[in-house]
């Protein structure tokens, strides 16, 4: 079979980005895909540098299984365990990931940590902070990383000065860089980086405001057509939020999902006139869009498992995305690289 060239754009959402990781080692287990550019935001940063210095080690296979292997690295330092095993055990015995959502969001030490978060500020720390993620972070290998070669790679962040959002790409790309695309303004102090853009020291946030992910940087005409993107932030929720910690939830899903939506608004545009015949395809580009998700599980989820890595959900959230990338690649690989599997126009209709 001819490799279908795709590009992955992947989503933020913190210790959520665990059901990311399991959806990216059945895609790289698969030797007839080729990953050609990566676009990730915050816990899709950090995934994509993991499988970015893992393919450009080496371009067959075992470049794959080093990508998959950082993976596993990197999500067992997430969640402090170092045989991920021992999570394999714990979802055969614990209860239902729903009924441990509830529990963390109505636990005295969730419920501080969230007052806290509202009423001090990450800045009041001073000589005392530090970023929990650094150590993991710096140990990165960032001559594969910011390599040439494997798949391009761009994080996104969103500027607070001017509230823009600054995609870093290949050689760009550093400890500060993926920090910056995991820094949330209410936990994290923002994250100080010499921007050649603008070309004078700028402060970083989170990049899940302005781009989550970003999916214009692979549309240059290197890449292929084909973008599949892994979403961690339901799009819907049926049931409407009452409690506080249930809107606040909501707010901080609809927030995170708003520069996609419109990013996938304008392909549908785009793609609608190209269909009609008022843009020329020799000119205009027309991306086929492609989604794993699992918005079943992410509704049962909240903000407070995006927060807590607990060994036991990111094991349950790894498992969850195998197998809607099991599902997806099983209904729709054929698909790929010949038409889009989203209907754009039936979501924005």
């Amino acid at each position: 079979m001819t490799a279908k060239r795709i590009n992955l754009a992947l989503q933020g959402g913190g210790a959520h980005g665990a059901f990311t990781w399991g959806a990216l080692k059945v895609i790289l287990a698969d030797a007839d895909i080729e990953i050609a550019a990566i676009s990730g935001t915050s816990a899709g940063a950090l995934n994509g540098a993991a499988i970015k210095a893992g393919l450009a080690s080496n371009p067959g296979a075992d470049g794959r299984i080093a990508a998959i292997e950082n993976l596993d690295w990197l999500w067992g330092q997430i969640g402090a365990v170092n045989d991920m095993r021992f999570t394999a055990w714990m979802n055969a015995v614990f209860p239902d990931p729903a009924l441990v959502s509830k529990g963390l969001e109505y636990s005295l030490p969730v419920a501080m940590a969230d007052a806290a978060s509202r009423m001090i500020s990450p800045y009041a720390y001073g000589p005392f902070y530090s970023h929990p993620l650094r150590r993991i972070v710096d140990r990165f290998k960032y001559d594969r990383v910011c390599s040439e070669t494997g798949p391009a790679f761009f994080v996104n962040t969103t500027r607070v000065r001017n509230g823009k959002i600054r995609v870093f790409r290949q050689e760009e790309i550093s400890t500060d860089v993926i920090l910056a695309s995991a820094c949330l303004p209410t936990v994290f102090q923002g994250v100080k980086i010499f921007d050649t853009q603008t070309g004078r020291e700028e402060e970083f946030w989170d990049g899940g405001y302005t781009g989550n992910p970003a999916l214009f940087p692979m549309f240059e005409p290197q890449f292929p057509e084909d973008t599949l993107i892994i979403n961690i932030n339901p799009l819907e929720r049926e049931e409407m939020p009452r409690t506080p910690t249930e809107i606040q939830n909501r707010i901080n899903e609809i927030s995170f999902n708003s520069s996609l939506l419109r990013e996938l608004r304008a392909i549908a545009f785009v793609k609608r006139m190209i269909a009609d015949g008022r843009l020329d395809h020799e000119s205009f580009r027309d991306p086929r869009i492609h989604m794993i998700a699992d918005d079943d599980l992410m509704n049962d989820l909240s903000v407070a498992t995006k927060l807590v890595p607990a060994p036991y959900i990111l094991g349950k959230l790894r498992e969850a995305g195998a197998r809607a990338a099991q599902t997806f690649l099983a209904a729709h690989k054929d698909d790929l690289n010949e038409r889009s599997t989203v209907d754009l126009t039936s979501m924005f209709s």
